[in-house]
């Protein structure tokens, strides 16, 4: 993170726009539930962290994200809240999916599969208390 990274200008161009594409996609999946949110604000997050430190830093300072953010980079842990959420929409999202979405078995049994490994990381995840993810 402290280190001066050099690009050439439109490659340093090119990853600051994916930054904002990235964080775009990342607040939107927020509100979508079949959107991803963290993979898009990490990949946004590395971005900036390349060209923009002032947004970087700025996504850990964001009101709505930023303390969640802040502790999956750091300790890759969540508040309870946020897994119980994550979860709870998860499963809504994919159930409806699997049974009225989707029409191939197979493509059932992909998403099945994808859940599985999806709720399984977020399960593992370490837990910390919400009064402490607060602060």
């Amino acid at each position: 993170m402290n280190r001066d990274y050099q690009y050439k200008k439109w490659t340093r161009w090119l990853i600051y726009a994916s930054g904002f594409f990235f964080l775009i996609l990342g607040i939107l999946g927020i509100f979508i539930p079949l959107l991803p949110t963290t993979p898009f604000l990490l990949l946004a997050a590395w971005a900036f962290m390349h060209t923009n430190r002032k947004i970087y830093l700025w996504m850990f300072k964001n009101r709505w994200f930023g303390k969640s953010f802040s502790n999956y980079m750091k300790n890759r842990s969540v508040s309870r809240s946020v897994k119980i959420s994550s979860l709870i929409i998860l499963s809504i999202t994919m159930a409806y999916s699997i049974i009225f979405v989707i029409e191939f078995r197979w493509l059932k049994v992909l998403l099945l599969v994808i859940y599985l490994a999806v709720a399984y990381h977020i399960i593992k995840l370490k837990t910390i208390d919400d009064k402490i993810q607060k602060l």
